[in-house]
């Protein structure tokens, strides 16, 4: 089917007329754009091709250059990561930015693969699947580079707690990560959730994966060497996520999805299996082990289109397919719609003749259905087969890297300045001891602020037992090598809000909590991640924040000298001309020599402990949860982001972990000291005295966001020698309180106090209160 008559069918099968596109009205409906795609796209899809695209052609193109495969709005911003990227940077990565995930050298011979990505529209209109199917997506990314998956993170975010149609979202996506990651075995050891009402309708669940493996055992997806073979394994396909990264992902909901609610996007979601990925992971990992893989493509977004396309592309041929050889699910599938399948749990291997039996036994032995579906070849062409006749015959690069790259229109909107002006210098403070508790209780029984027990319980975070730290704890903890003690700490962070306020600073405040979070475990922080979660790239202020995100997180790694090993970028998140807060999220790694110096939250770890603040603070408040819980307000600029102080902090942090200096440590953000003491205590199930120091505005002193803080409990026996090392490093540190052993309360000396029951109480009944 590759003469211009041939290729006049559309994905319907239906004829289309040679009308030229010069003299088409743009209302006349045509089938390219029913599948995303624009005119001027068209138009070039003709010229690489010489002729008209056959239907599986356009199915093809339409996916892998639809925005959420093709990165077209983005991918000019983006490379501002790789113009600032040093070799210093570099010199732990070993793959980055453009592979499946990033992979860096952890040292002992270990490598560590982790990615965050996003699969936000699917879970409005199927909360359970579109969750449990994003866990299985970024699980397959980690075994695609050779790795054994070890732990899952999450962070999710919906519309105002209290609002209708929350309930619904985040019941389903709560119980898809904790069903599909349960199931694979997979401990959850942290994230985030968050309510605001600007997530109505567009909730961010951005799933993270982190796998482990020898330096030796790395993968990567290319297809090399004419007469290999290419064999498609896992589950069969079927007709499900047809148009999801194209259509679904790849636009804005138009508002109405709600009712019924998004059901007539249902067909765009995906439906996971996690037990077929769990043998999966156990099939990929004997094939890696007897070096059956020259290279593997995990099927996800774009499925069949995605996985040949980009192995040919890497490759150093062609590649020829025949398509009736994949083994289906449902009955009449077409050609494109088989290749635009985002059925689960399929890789798609390139295999050595001479291994091909053993590949299958390996399959077979794991009941993984497993077909060789083509070869790579000598040629520089994509060449797919129906039945005997071509349906694709296309140059690979065109479809997986040579897409539309637009430079979309980039304004600093006319509200901005209107915004910035609208500080929290004229809200109403609490001034007296029975005031400021109210305030603390007030914010720790808000939806913003409470305990997250309720969704995180739904979670297996120990299995595997390797989990040293994820309740209760900044970073989640994880034991690599069993023999030497070596271990990963993993933090993620955003914050909508403060990036609504100021782009550029706002990125740079969610690296600096998710460094900052890592470095409070006394884990060196080593690499980055990201997942970008932003409004219409058509509307010229979502570019904007976006463009100054970007730039904000790569000069902010800069500072810090730790690389983006890669990420994730989702556009059209709104609904109609509504979008959300952009919110970048940020997911630091860091390495532990010895899990067992790892620092946790909880205080009473040593008797009589010295609380100690590490940082500066400031009267910042704009932005807040106490100006959001207690006003509504938003407006004014962020609190200060000092990355200097950052890398300062993490080096204390660290000599204090291997120096036995610190037996507690948790880092202040959300809601001020108060509430990090609060959690701290909490956690460790002991009171604790504060004692402001004087002339502090207590207000400012508890509740301020000011970054770059942490509060630590230092052992009575090592307060001057901990004290002398942070004088010496000129790192401000301030004694603000002890442990009381046996005590039930916190209390906040000449101003209140508040019992531990009264907190927990406060705190962990609110979300059962309104989801249970």
């Amino acid at each position: 089917m590759t003469t211009e008559a041939a290729g006049a069918r559309n994905v319907d099968g239906q004829t289309v007329d040679s009308v030229s596109l010069a003299s088409a009205s743009p209302d006349q409906p045509q089938p390219f754009r029913e599948l995303g795609l624009k005119d001027d796209e068209y138009d070039r899809i003709r010229e690489i091709l010489g002729r008209r695209p056959t239907d599986a052609e356009l199915a093809m193109y339409s996916v892998m250059w639809s925005e959420h495969c093709s990165y077209k709005s983005s991918k000019v911003h983006l490379r501002y990561f790789g113009e600032t990227t040093t070799e210093a940077m570099r010199s732990s990565m070993l793959a980055g930015i453009g592979e499946n995930a990033g992979v860096v050298d952890i040292g002992d011979g270990w490598a560590v693969t982790f990615k965050v990505e996003s699969h936000n529209h699917p879970s409005y209109v199927e909360p359970y699947q579109g969750a449990a199917t994003g866990v299985g997506g970024i699980v397959r990314d980690i075994m695609a580079m050779g790795a054994r998956p070890v732990a899952v993170m999450d962070q999710l975010r919906f519309g105002a707690a209290d609002a209708p149609d929350t309930r619904r979202v985040l019941d389903g996506v709560v119980r898809g990560v904790g069903g599909y990651g349960n199931s694979l075995g997979l401990p959850n050891i942290g994230g985030e959730t968050v309510f605001d009402p600007c997530y109505a309708g567009n909730p961010l669940v951005n799933a993270l994966c982190v796998g482990a493996l020898r330096t030796e055992d790395l993968h990567l997806a290319f297809a090399s060497g004419a007469g290999n073979k290419i064999i498609l394994f896992g589950a069969r396909t079927g007709l499900d996520g047809i148009g999801g990264v194209s259509v679904l992902a790849s636009e804005t909901f138009g508002g109405d999805e709600g009712e019924g609610p998004g059901r007539k996007k249902l067909p765009s979601v995906q439906v996971g299996d996690p037990f077929m990925e769990k043998v999966l992971i156990e099939c990929c990992l004997e094939l890696y082990a007897a070096g059956l893989v020259i290279g593997i493509q995990d099927l996800g977004g774009a499925g069949l289109s995605c996985a040949t396309s980009e192995l040919a592309a890497a490759g150093d041929g062609g590649m020829s397919i025949e398509l009736d050889k994949v083994a289906l699910r449902a009955e009449n599938m077409t050609p494109a719609e088989i290749l635009s399948s985002e059925s689960q749990e399929r890789m798609c291997a390139v295999v050595a003749p001479e291994n091909v039996e053993k590949f299958m036994a390996v399959c077979r032995k794991w009941e993984v259905l497993a077909t060789v579906i083509g070869e790579v070849t000598d040629g520089d062409r994509l060449e797919i087969t129906w039945h005997g006749e071509t349906v694709v015959d296309v140059p690979p690069r065109t479809v997986a890297h040579e897409g539309p790259v637009y430079e979309r229109p980039v304004e600093r909107p006319d509200t901005q300045d209107r915004l910035n002006a609208d500080t929290t210098a004229h809200l109403p403070r609490p001034a007296t001891g029975e005031e400021l508790r109210a305030t603390l209780l007030e914010l720790l029984g808000s939806p913003h602020l409470c305990s997250r027990a309720f969704i995180t319980e739904q979670y297996d975070r120990y299995v595997r037992g390797n989990t040293v730290l994820a309740e209760h704890a900044d970073g989640g903890v994880i034991r690599i090598d069993e023999r030497t003690g070596r271990g990963i700490a993993i933090a993620t962070d955003a914050s909508g809000r403060y990036t609504k306020l100021d782009p550029y600073t706002g990125a740079q405040l969610a690296l600096a909590e998710a460094y900052r979070n890592v470095a409070v475990t006394g884990a060196t922080p080593i690499a980055v991640t990201n997942c970008l979660n932003f409004g219409s790239p058509e509307d010229p202020a979502v570019m904007w924040q976006f463009s100054q995100a970007v730039r904000g997180l790569a000069d902010g790694c800069v500072t810090l000298g730790i690389p983006v090993t890669g990420g994730n970028v989702s556009f059209y998140n709104q609904t109609g001309t509504t979008a959300i807060h952009p919110t970048p999220v940020v997911g630091v790694l860091g390495v532990l020599d010895d899990v067992a110096r790892r620092i946790p939250t909880g205080l009473g770890v040593e008797p009589g402990e010295t609380l100690m603040l590490l940082g500066d603070t400031r009267d910042e408040f704009d932005g807040s949860i106490w100006a959001q819980v207690t006003a509504d307000h938003l407006g004014g600029m962020p609190p200060t982001v000092d990355l200097d102080r950052e890398k300062l902090l993490s080096e204390v942090l660290i000599s204090a972990s291997r120096d036995g200096l610190v037996s507690a440590a948790h880092d202040v953000s959300e809601g001020g000291l108060i509430q990090t003491v609060v959690e701290a205590a909490l956690a460790g199930e002991t009171g604790c005295r504060l004692i402001l120091p004087e002339d502090v505005d207590p207000f400012a002193f508890l509740f301020s966001e000011s970054t770059g803080r942490v509060l630590v409990a230092v052992p009575r026996t090592e307060e001057s020698r901990f004290r002398a090392m942070c004088e010496a490093r000129g790192l401000p540190a301030e004694r603000i309180g002890v442990v009381d052993d046996g005590s039930d309360a916190v209390e906040v000396q000449g101003q209140f106090t508040v019992s531990l029951d009264e907190l927990r109480s406060t705190s962990e009944g609110v979300l059962p209160r309104l989801f249970g």
